[in-house]
């Protein structure tokens, strides 16, 4: 007997069927009824009449039918009509989508294809938590992303909304712009707060990735005492309220601040950005602790006595033997305090000031006094540039691993 279903053709009794699927579609017009049923009784009506309609849907399309492909192309083509109907080509693509996924659905659970790729042995509540599981993973994504897929089409609006216009639901071209992303570019205020990130952030980066590597390094070490207890301290940026900390860098920056201007004579606008780096440099230490202390949970210290024995110093061994082994790991804390610092707005209040305003407290001062969809823009920027950090974060985590012998070549 095979380990797995792979060719199934038996279908499943048609009760079956169109009680899984009333019920999906149940579940899904519960949540539209929620947001937008003005009593109780359309609240009702939404759900019953929604998977009324997909029962009846899907008992059409099984008659008619005996194998998903043409019913695919059906579906696609009502769904079309329907959209056209509604005098949108906007609704007619989604109406073809909606199509092509409810039949494909339909014929799915009907001619028995989510046993396929699974183990003959898995019962039926197996199989139900197998799926279930997945669509409560799928549910928490869609949470978790929706916010960005909304921000990414709205920063082409032609217009200065921040809602979606007739055009834009319409896919009529000039309903997009690039007139938002222009003004980015050509306005002095934005610019110079995208220049500032790009000053403050990498300098706080590299000095997060030096103490950081050289912490966690020190703390790698089992003769060193209170390790627990310094590793606690040295994490707490990420553990207590930021509010909390940002409070706490003002009044000890501030003394620090009159002390470099006061007693050094540094210039004013200096001192403001040492501030800010040195407090971004604060929250970035953490992320690398952390990163680099996984990287050397695998690392192999035999290596380092054998160059030890050899004649090398430690840091030619640091450099030569150790650092290429963990740099992954480096590299990785180094891009999250990287986004950190880019991204951080509430300490850079309190310890900056208008000289040192960053890109984040330009967006933030966008929305408290002037509602710009400028804003959108930059903030498609901002969700592009963590998008390729994270994914960079994410090779670099399987080169490590590889490297270590943690995961096949």
């Amino acid at each position: 007997m095979a380990n797995t279903l792979d060719n199934i053709t038996v279908p499943v009794s048609l009760p079956f069927t169109l009680s899984l699927v009333g019920l999906l579609v149940a579940a899904i017009a519960f949540v539209a009824g929620v947001s937008t049923a003005s009593d109780f009784s359309e609240f009702l009506l939404t759900v019953g009449a929604g998977s009324g309609l997909a029962i009846g849907f899907a008992f059409a399309l099984i008659s008619l039918f005996d194998t998903a492909r043409p019913a695919m192309i059906v579906s696609a083509l009502l769904g079309a009509a329907i959209g056209l109907s509604l005098g949108s080509s906007g609704g007619a693509l989604f109406g073809i989508i909606f199509g092509v996924v409810a039949a494909r659905l339909i014929f799915w659970v009907h001619l028995r294809q989510y046993r396929r790729g699974l183990p003959t042995y898995l019962t039926s509540n197996q199989v139900l938590w197998h799926y279930g599981f997945r669509a409560i993973c799928a549910a928490i994504f869609i949470f978790l992303i929706t916010p960005i897929l909304v921000v990414l089409p709205l920063s082409f609006n032609a217009e200065d909304f921040f809602t979606f216009t007739p055009e834009m639901l319409s896919l009529d071209p000039e309903g997009f712009s690039l007139k938002h992303y222009k003004d980015f570019w050509n306005s002095n205020e934005w610019q110079r707060s995208f220049k500032n990130s790009l000053i403050i952030a990498p300098i706080a980066t590299m000095i997060s990735v030096s103490l950081g590597t050289l912490a966690a390094i020190g703390l790698s070490q089992s003769h060193v005492p209170f390790r627990r207890a310094i590793m606690a301290v040295l994490i707490s940026p990420m553990i207590v309220p930021l509010i909390i900390s940002a409070t706490g860098m003002f009044f000890f920056y501030s003394k620090v601040g009159n002390f470099m201007e006061g007693t050094l004579g540094l210039d004013k606008n200096l001192v403001g950005y040492i501030k800010v780096v040195l407090a971004h440099a604060v929250l970035g230490i953490p992320f690398v602790i952390i990163t680099v202390t996984a990287t050397l949970v695998g690392f192999d210290r035999s290596l380092t006595r054998a160059a030890a024995n050899m004649g090398a110093d430690p840091v030619t061994t640091f450099f030569k033997i150790q650092m290429p082994l963990i740099l992954p790991g480096v590299i990785s804390g180094g891009l999250f305090a990287f986004i950190t610092s880019f991204d951080e707005v509430v300490v850079v209040l309190f310890v900056g000031s208008a000289s040192q305003k960053t890109l984040p407290w330009q967006m933030f001062t966008g929305l408290r006094e002037q509602i710009s969809p400028t804003i959108l823009a930059v903030a498609t920027i901002l969700v592009i540039i963590s998008i390729a950090l994270l994914t960079t974060v994410e090779l670099l985590r399987r080169r490590s691993e590889r490297l270590r012998g943690m995961s096949p070549t």
